[in-house]
């Protein structure tokens, strides 16, 4: 089963996931968004997957940032450039696990997962 772990190096919850998966003794890869990017596709099939209120981090200081008028006439659309662009506005982590998908870190969902 393929393992893949995405967001940023230096975020405390990816360290934390990092942890748990290793402590588990789960393989995985991890892939930096931040230093090797993403993809539009990528990011589009994880809206569609989870919806974009899961995926878009409104909670980050880089959504907070954005002029109120950008927030408010935001659609998925442009989100998903947005996101793509500025890779710090995805939630993290996002876990792919074969064809499963986490976003953000729950010790409950990681063990329902890998039970």
């Amino acid at each position: 089963m393929s393992v893949t772990i995405y967001g940023i190096k230096n975020c405390d919850t990816m360290k934390k996931a990092r942890v748990w998966l290793e402590t588990q003794g789960v393989a995985y890869q991890f892939h930096d968004y931040k230093a090797s990017g993403i993809s539009a596709d990528k990011v589009r099939d994880w809206v569609d997957r989870a919806g974009l209120s899961v995926v878009l981090n409104k909670a980050g200081t880089t959504f907070r940032k954005l002029p109120e008028e950008v927030r408010q006439a935001l659609d998925e659309a442009a989100a998903i450039d947005l996101m793509v662009a500025q890779p710090s506005m995805i939630k993290r982590p996002v876990l792919e696990v074969g064809d499963q998908l986490i976003v953000g870190f729950k010790i409950e969902a990681y063990q329902s997962v890998f039970a």
